[in-house]
């Protein structure tokens, strides 16, 4: 940030402190502004829901580092209490609302595309939920619900509203999948080659350090970034030793953080 621009957040604190409260939304508009302004290289850092295990301490990095992330949620299986999106985790989601992040659907009982059929439908195996692990036929319908159910939820527990975008878990999908969703107002979200950020890989081929070093080397602006809220297989867990010293890196090396509903292939989609 200029110095120009510091003098000039620092003015309008003074007066918010003054008790002039008609510069409170200039110093918040102003503030936005200049961070964005300062911004040309921003990254979107993302996280599916996992175990949870790791979640509040990943809470606990993006407080820290006052890093906004969009979070992709489905009802999974959790090391404590309900599912992810259950009762147990709502004060969880809740509080990142409170804090400025974005969420979006993972499908609610987390479902794989394995196939298209004939006439507009799919093979598909949810992974949480009544149905856990059978391959079944889905139509259209039935996959477009999923989605909805994950936002409603959301939007029930955190009061904020979900962007209408989605992620296939896995990121497995194909493209009559990808036509369905967008006809009921969803959008896919993938992530880049060097956003995958490997928290779901085995740890002993693949220890915290080498992806954390793999990451600073390879990740560039614009990049859309993948983790997980815990990863049931990974002996070693990615987050968060890997997560802050990669955002406090990230920022050296010159990148911001920003949510995906400012991305530029999907913000007149979320808007």
């Amino acid at each position: 940030m200029s110095q120009s621009l510091q003098r000039l957040l620092s003015l309008l604190k003074r007066q918010c402190v003054a008790g002039r409260a008609w510069v409170v939304a200039g110093l918040l508009l102003c503030g936005a502004g200049a961070q964005a302004a300062s911004c040309s290289k921003p990254l979107y850092l993302t996280f599916d829901t996992g175990h949870m295990g790791v979640a509040p301490f990943i809470a606990d990095v993006l407080n820290r580092q006052n890093v906004k992330v969009t979070f992709f949620a489905a009802n999974e299986l959790t090391q404590v209490g309900d599912g992810s999106l259950g009762e147990h985790w709502a004060p969880w989601w809740k509080a990142r609302g409170a804090e400025g992040h974005a969420f979006a659907s993972h499908t609610f009982d987390h479902v794989y595309w394995r196939s298209d059929l004939p006439r507009g439908s799919w093979q598909m195996r949810p992974s949480a939920g009544p149905n856990k692990g059978q391959t079944e036929v889905w139509t259209s319908q039935r996959y477009c619900d999923q989605l909805q159910l994950s936002n409603t939820r959301l939007e029930q527990i955190t009061g904020v509203k979900p962007l209408p975008l989605f992620r296939a878990p896995g990121g497995k999908t194909s493209p009559s999948l990808l036509t369905a969703a967008k006809q009921c107002g969803f959008a896919h979200v993938g992530w880049a080659d060097a956003g995958f950020l490997g928290d779901e890989l085995p740890s002993d081929k693949f220890p915290n350090a080498l992806l954390q070093q793999r990451a600073l080397n390879n990740i560039r602006s614009g990049d859309i970034l993948m983790a997980h809220l815990g990863i049931w297989s990974r002996q070693d867990p990615w987050a968060p030793a890997v997560l802050e010293p990669l955002i406090e890196g990230l920022k050296a090396k010159g990148f911001c953080f920003a949510t995906l509903k400012d991305h530029p292939q999907f913000k007149a989609w979320t808007r």
